[in-house]
Protein backbone atom coordinates (compact mmCIF):
# COMPACT_ATOMS: atom_id res chain seq x y z
CA UNK A 1 0.00 0.00 0.00
CA UNK A 2 1.52 3.36 -0.82
CA UNK A 3 1.87 6.33 2.06
CA UNK A 4 -0.04 8.94 2.14
CA UNK A 5 1.74 11.92 2.35
CA UNK A 6 1.07 15.38 3.46
CA UNK A 7 1.44 17.76 0.80
CA UNK A 8 2.80 21.17 1.58
CA UNK A 9 0.32 24.40 0.86
CA UNK A 10 1.34 27.15 -1.63
CA UNK A 11 -0.92 29.79 -0.25
CA UNK A 12 -2.92 30.18 3.20
CA UNK A 13 -6.20 28.99 2.89
CA UNK A 14 -8.92 27.12 5.34
CA UNK A 15 -7.04 23.59 5.04
CA UNK A 16 -3.60 25.18 6.34
CA UNK A 17 -5.56 26.68 9.14
CA UNK A 18 -7.10 23.62 10.04
CA UNK A 19 -3.54 21.51 9.08
CA UNK A 20 -2.27 23.91 11.77
CA UNK A 21 -4.43 23.80 14.48
CA UNK A 22 -4.37 19.82 14.09
CA UNK A 23 -1.85 17.41 14.29
CA UNK A 24 -3.12 14.48 13.06
CA UNK A 25 -4.73 16.15 9.96
CA UNK A 26 -3.66 16.02 6.31
CA UNK A 27 -4.31 17.14 3.36
CA UNK A 28 -3.81 15.77 -0.40
CA UNK A 29 -4.22 17.97 -3.20
CA UNK A 30 -5.17 17.20 -6.98
CA UNK A 31 -6.18 13.14 -6.26
CA UNK A 32 -7.84 11.67 -8.92
CA UNK A 33 -11.26 9.23 -7.99
CA UNK A 34 -11.32 6.41 -9.63
CA UNK A 35 -14.60 5.44 -7.62
CA UNK A 36 -17.67 7.28 -5.58
CA UNK A 37 -20.62 4.87 -3.80
CA UNK A 38 -23.17 7.33 -1.59
CA UNK A 39 -25.48 4.62 0.61
CA UNK A 40 -28.13 6.01 3.20
CA UNK A 41 -27.51 5.20 7.25
CA UNK A 42 -30.07 6.21 9.10
CA UNK A 43 -30.71 9.96 8.21
CA UNK A 44 -27.34 10.58 6.22
CA UNK A 45 -25.84 9.86 3.49
CA UNK A 46 -21.92 7.99 3.79
CA UNK A 47 -19.79 8.67 1.07
CA UNK A 48 -16.67 6.38 0.32
CA UNK A 49 -14.62 7.34 -2.07
CA UNK A 50 -11.42 5.29 -3.32
CA UNK A 51 -8.18 7.47 -4.86
CA UNK A 52 -6.04 6.02 -8.02
CA UNK A 53 -3.42 4.40 -6.49
CA UNK A 54 -3.62 4.12 -3.11
CA UNK A 55 -6.08 0.86 -1.38
CA UNK A 56 -7.79 3.22 1.50
CA UNK A 57 -11.22 4.23 1.21
CA UNK A 58 -12.01 7.43 2.45
CA UNK A 59 -15.40 8.22 4.24
CA UNK A 60 -17.35 11.20 4.33
CA UNK A 61 -20.85 12.07 5.72
CA UNK A 62 -23.73 14.31 4.28
CA UNK A 63 -27.56 15.33 4.69
CA UNK A 64 -27.92 14.88 1.18
CA UNK A 65 -27.10 13.33 -2.19
CA UNK A 66 -24.19 14.99 -3.94
CA UNK A 67 -23.22 14.05 -7.40
CA UNK A 68 -20.89 11.59 -8.66
CA UNK A 69 -17.08 12.74 -8.24
CA UNK A 70 -15.66 9.59 -10.47
CA UNK A 71 -13.03 10.88 -12.46
CA UNK A 72 -12.48 14.05 -11.13
CA UNK A 73 -9.49 15.56 -9.16
CA UNK A 74 -10.15 16.69 -5.49
CA UNK A 75 -8.08 18.27 -2.80
CA UNK A 76 -8.61 16.64 0.48
CA UNK A 77 -8.31 17.31 4.26
CA UNK A 78 -8.57 14.06 6.21
CA UNK A 79 -7.32 12.06 9.36
CA UNK A 80 -6.50 8.21 9.21
CA UNK A 81 -9.08 6.13 11.46
CA UNK A 82 -9.79 2.64 12.07
CA UNK A 83 -13.00 0.84 11.61
CA UNK A 84 -14.09 -2.90 13.16
CA UNK A 85 -15.65 -4.79 10.51
CA UNK A 86 -16.59 -9.00 11.15
CA UNK A 87 -13.46 -8.75 13.60
CA UNK A 88 -10.63 -7.19 11.52
CA UNK A 89 -9.42 -3.94 11.73
CA UNK A 90 -9.77 -1.83 8.93
CA UNK A 91 -7.99 1.65 8.27
CA UNK A 92 -10.38 4.38 6.96
CA UNK A 93 -9.65 8.26 5.91
CA UNK A 94 -12.32 10.01 7.19
CA UNK A 95 -12.65 13.12 5.11
CA UNK A 96 -13.37 16.75 6.98
CA UNK A 97 -13.47 18.62 4.13
CA UNK A 98 -13.37 18.25 0.42
CA UNK A 99 -13.24 20.45 -2.30
CA UNK A 100 -13.17 19.96 -6.22
CA UNK A 101 -9.92 20.81 -8.20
Amino acid sequence: MPSIIKKTLSNKNSAQKLIKKHDKLVHSEHMKVSSHVQRECDDWIVNTLILDNIDVPFKYKRKKLYKSLQGQRVNLTYYPETEVVAGFDIEVMSIVRIKIS
